[in-house]
């Protein structure tokens, strides 16, 4: 069979496709939380009247920016270039219930407008270069409003300057690989320690196997545990290449 220009142009096309399938069904989706509360609850509500149900923030703007871009309920840019990581927090991510309605609050309080960062001092950047910070609306903690809220769950990932229990609500959901961090007592991290295989270590992004000689080097601050592998990598951390997990 001779194989013509048109041949070709379709198995590109069937490539392509078989490729976006791939991607759809390995797309990321962080811890998993999710949310049902629908966007229709905001949609007659100004910004204005969000504000209003919430007192002024104790945190200090240490820097300003426009908000240009909303990418999902915890991260924007600024017209600055910045890419700021809503500290302490975590919202659905594409595709997952209740993305839409925790990225429309943000658009509705962020978007086109001035913000204020108070960028945190413990740890300023995540893995991915991006500015982890409280993000302050007219006075007002922005990851605060998305806990209270319902539109987000609690990320608490020492070293950090700031405690988001202190942000939310009694029945705040917390993510499930982070809940040790309620309290830093060295009994909670040891009792943790002996309930998780898997040891992650939140400067860096990786996780190893509780016996890897990186465990022992590593802050007690920065260690995240994790019961399966697959917990490890739903959380964005990627395997050491030394114990390979």
């Amino acid at each position: 069979m001779t194989i013509t220009k048109k041949h070709v142009l379709c198995l590109a096309i069937i490539f392509i496709l078989a490729l976006g399938a791939m991607s759809i069904a390995s797309a990321y989706t962080g811890t998993g939380f999710s949310h049902n509360i629908p966007s229709s609850k905001y949609s007659d509500v100004s910004a204005s009247d969000i504000l209003s149900k919430y007192s002024n923030t104790n945190c200090h703007v240490e820097k300003t920016g426009v908000c240009t871009k909303v990418v999902d309920g915890d991260t924007i840019y600024l017209d600055t270039g910045e890419k700021v990581r809503l500290v302490g927090v975590n919202t659905p991510e594409r595709g997952v219930e209740g993305y839409i309605t925790s990225k429309n609050f943000v658009q509705k309080l962020c978007l086109n407008k001035q913000v204020g960062l108070d960028v945190d001092d413990s740890k300023h950047t995540d893995r991915y270069g991006r500015t982890l910070a409280v993000v302050i609306v007219d006075g007002k903690n922005l990851n605060e409003m998305l806990l209270k809220e319902g539109l987000a769950e609690i990320m608490y990932m020492p070293p950090s300057e700031f405690y988001p229990y202190s942000w939310a609500n009694s029945d705040t959901p917390v993510a499930s690989s982070h809940s040790s961090s309620s309290t830093s007592s060295s009994s909670a991290d040891s009792s943790h320690s002996s309930s998780g295989s898997y040891v992650g270590n939140a400067n860096s992004g990786k996780f190893h196997v509780s016996s890897c000689s990186s465990v022992s080097k590593m802050s007690e601050g920065n260690k995240v545990f994790f019961s399966s592998r697959d917990e490890a990598i739903n959380q964005g951390y990627v395997p050491c290449k030394r114990c390979n997990p």
